[in-house]
């Protein structure tokens, strides 16, 4: 009974090193690991053990005889990449890290961002002896995109959550949420507070596509529709135009997927999920019926990854359907073909993939009326739009073509990048950068993970080296500050107005709300500290002392 991987992988690697028999590729250290849509199980070595289901962080892993009906398609793609892989080598990987001999009692790191990347990079740290993270975050709550992201018609994905849990309860982790680094305390502040400060701040804004009428009433960006439904705090007063029949995503990544998704989704079937009472109440109302979701490039080039299209082509009650002839030269090519052949149930909502069409322009007075494309074709490996061109009727736009980091006081910036220029990680002995903020907007949750080892792994090299300046100070509490113990109360409040709701969690989406149900909590340093005698309070570090 060989387990297989039934969806988008979260590249933790965690399901690589507990395999026993070698049986799970690409892995860490392997070709293809980075830029890989998923892991794959070998179905002739599996030893049907368990341990890769138990150690994956988003329960991917599953025995191939408690599959559903729509991941059974993922049984011939874990098989097809050993025909095409065979991975004839089955020796134990080399995954464990080398050993360090860094003396790493009583350094104390801050962490600015409390996403995936910037958990995984504490969960580094905290597993060397004697060391102190405190984790800044401008958010009243934790955990980034894997709370504000992830859509939440995937609740398996949010099992990360549960390994999130795990590293906030490591001796020598605090929170400091609702706390903004270059407002509430600056770059100098936390310098000169700690021994180093470590950057995971993501990317917190989109691409523009650069066309007329990208600014009319009507044209936003999926970053924001997906933080809305999400139920983030900065997204809560917003208002989506939903009262259109027609809605026409920009650009075919897995956002794109999630996004025509939830805005084609039976209603009733979003309300057992954790999605925002505010976005639910306007999508049981919405009049949009099709989501077309426009292409550059042909299929075989489609930027979706194949797990994400065989559960989109699984929903039963949503048309999926693909505009066009599709030559099949893969797997992706395959399943597309066979939707273009579909033809429409009359009656129900519909998402449609429109491949090689680039936006002109956005067309209408007060607001969308049109958009206007163009077929595209390859010359020179780029896809430019030719003089064929035609109008979609439509009052909604949504650009989903990648999100984008923002430049960060007191750091450089590589604007055409969109990055903080570093190596390894290290923008100078002290400062560090990991996540999005450190690559650009290119991975899935886990792939922070070996990226926080690499940042790690520099920090640690300065600290052997004695570049490291020894904190002379430290950053008082703030009033309104939020520690782990008022993460946990949140945490409370929401699963209790699920539980009468039915529902995994009513989301709190207002700061007044989040920072009330966190209140009843003492102030003080959170539970991660209590193994540490307590300190007594500092004085806020003046933004004069700079760096010692």
């Amino acid at each position: 009974m060989p387990y297989v991987v039934t969806q988008s992988c979260c590249s933790d690697g965690a399901c690589v090193l507990a395999c026993p028999v070698n049986a799970i590729h690409p892995a860490p250290g392997e070709p293809g690991f980075v830029t890989a849509e998923m892991l794959y199980v070998d179905p002739v070595s599996c030893v049907d053990c368990g341990a890769c289901a138990t150690a994956c962080p988003v329960d991917a892993v599953v025995p191939h005889t408690k599959l559903a009906d729509h991941q059974l398609p993922f049984v011939e793609l874990n098989a097809t990449y050993y025909r095409d892989h065979p991975h004839a080598d089955r020796t134990p990987l080399a995954l464990v890290p080398r050993h360090r001999d860094s003396a790493t009692a009583g350094l104390r790191v801050a962490v600015v961002g409390a996403g995936p990347a910037g958990l995984y990079a504490a969960d580094e740290l905290l597993k060397l002896p004697g060391v102190e993270v405190d984790v800044f975050d401008r958010l009243p709550t934790p955990h980034g995109l894997a709370r504000y992201g992830v859509a939440p018609d995937h609740p398996r994905t949010k099992h990360v959550l549960e390994l999130f849990a795990k590293i906030e309860r490591e001796p020598g982790f605090r929170y400091r949420l609702n706390v903004e680094a270059g407002t509430d305390v600056t770059l100098e502040e936390l310098r000169a507070s700690y021994h180093a400060v470590v950057y995971a701040i993501g990317a917190a804004t989109d691409r523009r596509l650069g066309v007329d009428g990208e600014d009319l009433a009507g044209s936003i960006s999926a970053t924001d529709l997906v933080a809305w439904y999400n139920g983030h705090p900065d997204a809560d007063e917003v208002h989506q135009p939903l009262d259109t029949e027609r809605a026409v995503v920009i650009g075919n990544g897995n956002v794109a997927l999630d996004v025509a998704r939830i805005l084609t989704a039976d209603p009733d079937r979003l309300a057992a999920t954790d999605i925002s009472d505010r976005a639910l109440l306007a999508l049981r109302d919405s009049a949009v019926r099709e989501v077309v979701v426009l292409g550059r490039r042909g299929p075989d080039e489609a930027a979706f990854t194949l797990p994400e299209l065989i559960g989109l082509a699984a929903l039963d009650d949503v048309d999926v359907l693909v505009e066009g002839e599709v030559a099949v030269t893969s797997q992706k090519t395959e399943l597309l073909a066979e939707l273009a052949r579909r033809t429409p149930t009359p009656g129900r909502r519909r998402i449609v993939l429109r491949f090689r069409t680039a936006p002109v322009r956005i067309v209408g007075g007060d607001r969308v009326e049109a958009i206007e494309v163009a077929r595209t074709e390859v010359v020179d490996g780029r896809a430019v739009a030719t003089d064929e061109s035609e109008l979609i009727a439509t009052g909604l736009v949504l650009r989903a073509v990648g999100y984008r980091a923002r430049p960060v006081v007191g750091l450089p910036f590589d604007d055409e990048r969109a990055r903080v220029p570093n190596d390894r990680g290290r923008v100078e002995p002290g400062l560090y950068v990991v996540g999005w903020i450190k690559r650009g907007a290119t991975g899935f949750l886990g792939t922070n993970k070996t990226c926080s080892q690499e940042s790690v792994a520099a920090l640690l090299d300065d600290l052997d080296a004695g570049l490291l300046v020894a904190p002379t100070t430290a950053v008082e509490r703030l009033d309104h500050e939020i520690d782990h113990e008022g993460w946990l109360a949140i945490d409370r409040a929401e699963r209790a107005l699920g539980d009468a709701a039915r529902r995994p969690r009513v989301k709190l989406t207002d700061r007044r709300a989040l920072s009330e149900a966190a209140a009843p909590v003492a102030p003080g340093y959170s539970a991660g500290h209590a193994a540490r005698p307590s300190r007594p309070r500092a004085r806020r570090a003046s933004a004069a002392l700079g760096r010692p």
